[in-house]
């Protein structure tokens, strides 16, 4: 049984997690999470959705198939979930994920890997590692450090503390937050928003982030012209340009753009 999907509706691709109602991340999770991406990327997509069936988003890894293996096949573990998580981040496209119930420990890693995180008022986001003597394998605990600041990241990742749906809007782990009957509908609005919207002005975004991620203000600064000159010339840009000057002429509000992703 397939325990990941990819699917697509029109220019919206879907990694569906299959395995309810706990969608634990058993030791086939990391490669077909990479071929559920890899068949995104090959795709004609402009937005990826990261979804789960049943009451929960993911309760983390399958700890119970860990025990009496050796620091070798945890090494290969842990490398091919990291590529698997990375692969998500390396897309051309925006990433959505949704999140209802329970993400706990690779569950909450693999929501942080996606650019926007929806989550229902009462779900549960938590890094549970430490209740093992282990820490967050696959990002966690940077990418919280990022969006929260060291003092909060060590304040979740040590204690273990639950963060409340809510709490993760607040304190901006999570870009949205609705209550639980209205996700399905959130997220498929936010979806066809980014399907609709300038493809190729997404990614430089996305790519521009990531250099400040890796190397601060400076390294995202000089980065900046080259990965704006790469966008000038795109069929978006050059019909956005027109459709505000048109507007500037008229003195009126420029009016709101379908954009080809080209």
């Amino acid at each position: 049984m397939r325990t990941i999907r990819f699917e697509r509706q029109d220019t919206v691709g879907r990694i569906v997690l299959a395995n309810p109602p706990y969608n634990r991340l058993d030791l086939q999770f990391s490669e077909s999470l990479r071929q559920a991406v890899h068949d995104a990327s090959q795709s004609d997509i402009r937005v990826l959705v990261v979804q789960a069936e049943g009451p929960h988003f993911s309760f983390g890894g399958e700890v119970r198939e860990w025990p009496g293996k050796d620091v070798n096949w945890f090494h290969t573990f842990v490398a091919e979930v990291n590529l698997s998580y990375r692969a998500i981040e390396a897309l051309r496209v925006p990433t959505i994920a949704a999140v209802q119930g329970v993400a706990f420990g690779g569950g909450l890693e693999l929501a942080l890997a996606c650019d926007f995180i929806v989550a229902a008022e009462d779900a549960v986001f938590r890094c549970v590692e430490v209740t093992t003597g282990m820490l967050p394998i696959a990002g966690a605990l940077q990418r919280l450090a990022e969006r929260v600041g060291r003092g909060r990241a060590s304040r979740f990742a040590m204690l273990g503390e639950p963060i409340s749906g809510s709490l993760a809007g607040e304190l901006g782990i999570a870009t949205h937050v609705v209550p639980e009957a209205e996700l399905a509908q959130a997220t498929e609005a936010l979806a066809r928003k980014l399907a609709l919207g300038p493809t190729k002005s997404y990614a430089a975004t996305r790519k521009l982030l990531k250099v400040w991620s890796a190397g601060g203000v400076p390294a995202a600064d000089a980065t900046l012209l080259d990965i704006t000159m790469d966008l000038f010339d795109t069929e978006d840009c050059t019909r956005g340009f027109l459709n505000t000057a048109k507007a500037f002429d008229l003195d009126i509000e420029p009016p709101e753009m379908l954009f080809n992703g080209r």
